[in-house]
């Protein structure tokens, strides 16, 4: 959602009841994967820093001991399930899980191995 409200993108109006009035958190992971988004796709330092405003919206959820324990166990747990999750995409539910917080994605199959992830999606 972070990059469809950046980008002013139609979709982001799904989840505007998802979002509006209600603490804006991201990982750590998520900052790093737009961080290389801006770098894959050559963008200018005034875009750069467009984002860099766009992420003071969000509180950003950082890595610790407690987080990785939780990132193995969705890893692992997906993997078992036959429904391998990605790297970013574990970090992300690890983070919504430890927080007991919903996860707001327009990627629901991505996350489709994790018990016990409240997924709030839009997509079709």
């Amino acid at each position: 959602m972070v990059s469809f409200v950046f980008k002013r993108d139609s979709r982001a109006e799904l989840y505007r009841p998802h979002l509006d009035g209600e603490l804006l958190v991201i990982t750590s992971m998520t900052v790093a994967e737009l961080d290389r988004w801006t770098l894959e796709r050559d963008w200018g330092e005034p875009r750069r820093q467009r984002m860099e405003e766009h992420l003071r919206n969000f509180v950003i959820y950082p890595y610790n001991r407690r987080m990785c324990r939780k990132w193995a166990e969705v890893s692992d747990e997906a993997r078992r399930k036959g429904r391998p999750v990605g790297v970013a995409d574990a970090w992300i539910a690890a983070t919504a899980l430890l927080h007991d917080m919903p996860l707001v994605t327009h990627n629901r199959e991505h996350f489709s191995g994790i018990e016990g992830l409240e997924i709030m999606s839009e997509a079709p």
